[in-house]
């Protein structure tokens, strides 16, 4: 499975950011109020109705922070170093107000939210206003020292929530590629295998309808069963993913279902053996050991040259249970071929729970198929 992790500092794309919402029109009002009755009531405040155009200016620019937090960090904090320079050039008193402290949210904006070349850029910027500020206002050491530790008390609190968000969307990510890879398993396993026993019985078809054709109704309609259970099967599997119609679940099939399997008067035969402790298994083993089962009799089938007779085995052995699928057919000489996704599957299927898989040429010759998984399936 491939996992695609991105950086934390990503490029922003649509959907990371939330809509704008009724909180952040409540922040605004709030703000917008706090600007507008803080310059009425300080009267020490020095160019008042600048600095209160310039507050309430500002305040709408909360509402952008998410989906444009470089812009709107630029625009906030170019308020307040052009107060700065107000100060510093016109020798005037006090002209900041508390309700600049938007500009806090925005730079956590720019943090939480910007790509890394916004963070670096809008950063930067900033530093150059809070420095330009500290020196307008003669701050003192003490002064310098608790707003550098407030603005990093910001960037660290926004770059911590960016690494849990990004996180969170790497997990559900994670979740995503496994149930596909599930979904891609169950559904070559359940498809294959009545898709292998349709081409077997159109076969016989064949060879019976010239000599035998009562045979090739019956035939016909051995095949139609199996086409009508192989829709019903894949029907259920798509209602699971639609998720506006609800679903009736039903236990997967287990090794109490492998009788099922069982086809004494097919060609080839199919016989089924089974341990009677092997029923009192974990849920995930029981349903895997079905899956592996019926996988290996489609290979089987399917691949199998000249097979008579195919055998399916399940034994407890102490914490374990040991699944057997043996054919009789014909082995080509030279070397294993690669397998395919089924026995990859098979393969996943097994690890995810513990256990191990091995295919190939029996010492008999036919094909041999064992799996080994543990009795309780593992947390």
């Amino acid at each position: 499975m491939v996992t695609v992790r991105r950086s934390l500092w990503h490029e922003p794309r649509p959907g990371d950011a939330p809509p704008i919402g009724r909180l952040d029109w409540l922040l605004v009002g709030v703000f917008a109020a706090a600007a507008a009755v803080e310059s009425i009531v300080r009267p020490d405040l020095a160019w008042r109705p600048l600095v209160a155009v310039l507050a309430v200016a500002l305040v709408p620019a909360l509402l952008w922070r998410r989906n444009h937090p470089l812009p709107t960090a630029l625009a906030g904090w170019a308020a307040a170093g052009l107060l700065s320079v107000l100060q510093l050039t016109a020798h005037a008193g006090d002209l900041g107000l508390y309700a600049m402290m938007a500009d806090l949210i925005l730079l956590y904006a720019l943090v939480r939210w910007g790509s890394g070349r916004e963070i670096v850029v809008g950063t930067a910027f900033v530093a150059v206003v809070v420095a330009l500020g500290m020196y307008a206002s003669s701050a003192g050491w003490a002064d310098v020292f608790g707003g550098t530790v407030l603005l990093l008390l910001f960037v660290a609190l926004a770059a911590v929530f960016r690494y849990r968000a990004d996180l969170w969307r790497r997990q559900q990510r994670e979740v995503r590629n496994q149930e596909r890879v599930a979904l891609a398993r169950e559904l070559h396993d359940t498809v294959a295998h009545h898709v292998s026993a349709i081409a077997v019985q159109a076969q016989a078809g064949r060879v019976v309808a010239a000599v035998q054709p009562e045979k090739a109704v019956e035939v016909l309609a051995a095949i139609e069963s199996e086409a009508s259970r192989t829709l019903a099967e894949m029907r259920s599997m798509v209602r699971v993913l639609r998720a506006e119609e609800p679903v009736a679940y039903a236990p997967q099939p287990g090794v109490a279902d492998l009788r099922s399997l069982a086809r004494p008067d097919a060609m080839p035969t199919v016989e089924v053996s089974l341990d009677g402790s092997s029923t009192r298994l974990a849920r995930p083993v029981d349903a895997a050991l079905y899956r592996l089962a019926q996988e290996s009799l489609t290979n089987a089938v399917r691949h199998a040259r000249s097979a008579t007779r195919v055998g399916i085995v399940v034994c407890r052995e102490g914490d374990t249970v040991r699944l057997r699928v043996v054919d009789d057919g014909l082995t080509e000489p030279g070397p294993v071929p690669k397998p395919g996704f089924g026995l990859l599957g098979m393969a996943e299927r097994a690890q995810l729970l513990g256990g191990s898989l091995s295919a190939g040429p029996g010492p008999e010759g036919g094909w041999v198929v064992e799996a080994v998984l543990p009795v309780a399936a593992p947390a």
